[in-house]
């Protein structure tokens, strides 16, 4: 159950990746010059009020560096890469495993 929803948001950042990438596209195409929307302008697009708390709690409550090197890089990237990304990951870790070579998957 577990597994399908995972699998499910996997897609689901998929399908924002191709959204965000044709988004991106159609707008360097009018502009006449390669532009892309950060990561960070989308989430405070989709949370307005809560991505102002993002900073503080994160430096409160796990480590003043996973804020300043790790995420501020991440917000900083293109969004269709990091959905991409997150995306692919999801379906890779929740594939189906096949059968170990030299084994019957037979029962007996």
């Amino acid at each position: 159950m577990i597994r399908i929803l995972i699998r499910i948001i996997g897609l689901a950042s998929l399908a924002g990746a191709f959204a965000a990438g044709v988004i991106d596209g159609a707008r360097s195409i009018a502009d006449s010059h390669l532009s892309y929307t950060p990561m960070g302008v989308t989430a405070y697009w989709a949370l307005p009020n809560k991505f102002p708390l993002l900073q503080p709690f994160i430096e409160r409550q796990i480590n003043p560096l996973v804020w300043d090197p790790v995420l501020l890089n991440i917000l900083k990237l293109p969004t269709w890469l990091v959905l991409g990304l997150l995306g692919s990951w999801l379906l890779y870790v929740t594939r189906k495993r096949p059968p170990p070579i030299g084994h019957s998957n037979r029962s007996r």
